[in-house]
């Protein structure tokens, strides 16, 4: 059996809540970073009924448990009101709390206690390319993401995804009563799967999902709230150029987005091999704004023309004095790099009023190469060095 992967993320020191979708080894990660917590798991039905009846009695469960330093609580989002106890609980300075569950939305649907900015907040996606390591393997990643499930077994990869979209999404959604009917949800989810890392145009996705059109902005906030997906902006460099503000929006993992699509049996074609890697990049940014607590803004960027960056990270923001400085990245699902290419990212670097530090091409060959100020990476090489912190 091969060791089990560590994660980047690092144990914070005081009391936190831990986000992420389901799968992505929460309760795995804090069973390894405080082996000797008191570890209290609402989907335990007689706990769960017991706090629901009485949350004070939570302070009893920790007294009687002398040594205790830190204080798991899984699946937190099932018991809102148990939070105004634990804030009360966090005036001892004996206990931490760690806060475990796949969604906020429901705690803050309910007016539950936040704890007033006393615990940090601290997101898991899954696995990255840095933490697997040399047991990465692009082209199945492209293929079937990087869910610690589907990792750890691969050729099964198919059905495990296909039950996580049937039993993680759909009923943790209609569980937390969020919808009032399933069917138009489940027809939008599909849309919202085959459009993955695509603009968004809501009324088109409303008569493709056959769903009025106020419902799509609500569905998609269920699945930014579930941490199942994120929009990207629209970068807007202050320049006189016309861009256009629509976001994208992008699966957490590619394979889910593939499942939630309905693809998981038809072959991958090139076009949606495009948008899988450009999942990945975003995964992998997204991890490195996490673990090094630098919190980049990351965006895209579009001209009225079509001219398009896929992605755009600030290193700096802009000042009175001086300009933002930036990074920019252009991903190509291709084997071999073409020069054609390059245009887009030069001519963003040379626009007034922009300090563009790098310029980035990532793509699915084997050679580096170096235009001008463009770096060419093969995928794998920037998912290492953007780990190692060579780009932030």
């Amino acid at each position: 059996m091969p060791p089990p992967i560590l994660r980047f993320l690092k144990p914070p020191s005081r009391s936190f809540f831990l986000f992420g979708p389901r799968g992505t080894g929460k309760s795995t990660w804090l069973n390894q970073a405080f082996p000797n917590a008191l570890r209290l798991d609402l989907l335990d039905t007689a706990l769960s009924l017991e706090l629901v009846r009485e949350p004070h009695r939570l302070e009893g469960l920790l007294a009687g448990n002398s040594v205790v330093r830190w204080v798991l609580l899984d699946e937190i989002q099932r018991i809102p009101a148990l939070l105004s106890e634990v804030h009360r609980l966090m005036a001892h300075p004996r206990w931490n709390f760690a806060l475990c569950g796949s969604s906020a939305r429901k705690l803050k649907r309910g007016g539950a206690d936040l704890l007033a900015g006393r615990a940090l907040t601290v997101n898991m996606e899954g696995f990255s390319a840095g933490e697997i390591g040399s047991g990465f393997r692009l082209d199945r990643a492209l293929e079937w993401g990087t869910l610690p499930l589907v990792h750890e077994d691969p050729d099964n990869a198919a059905e495990i995804l296909q039950a996580y979209v049937h039993t993680y999404i759909k009923e943790e959604i209609r569980e937390e009563g969020i919808i009032r009917q399933t069917p138009p949800f489940l027809r939008f989810l599909q849309v919202a799967g085959i459009m993955n890392g695509q603009m968004v145009n809501a009324s088109g996705i409303a008569g493709q999902a056959e769903v009025p059109r106020s419902s799509v902005d609500n569905y998609f906030s269920i699945l930014e709230d579930t941490l199942l997906g994120h929009f990207l902006p629209a970068y807007q460099p202050g320049v006189k150029v016309r861009e256009r503000a629509h976001p994208k929006f992008y699966w957490f993992d590619p394979g889910v987005a593939r499942a939630a699509a309905g693809l998981l049996f038809d072959p991958m074609d090139s076009l949606w091999k495009g948008w899988a890697l450009e999942t990945l990049v975003f995964h992998e940014l997204r991890v490195r704004n996490q673990v090094s607590g630098l919190h980049r803004p990351i965006s895209f960027y579009r001209t009225s023309a079509g001219v398009e960056i896929d992605f755009v990270l600030e290193l700096q923001k802009r000042t009175p004095q001086s300009s933002p400085r930036l990074m920019a990245l252009e991903v190509k699902s291709s084997r071999k790099w073409d020069t054609r290419w390059n245009k887009p990212l030069q001519d963003f670097a040379h626009q007034n009023g922009l300090r563009v530090d790098r310029l980035i091409g990532i793509y699915l060959g084997d050679r580096r190469y170096t235009f001008d100020r463009l770096e060419v990476l093969p995928a794998e090489d920037f998912f290492e060095q953007l780990h190692q912190g060579h780009f932030f």
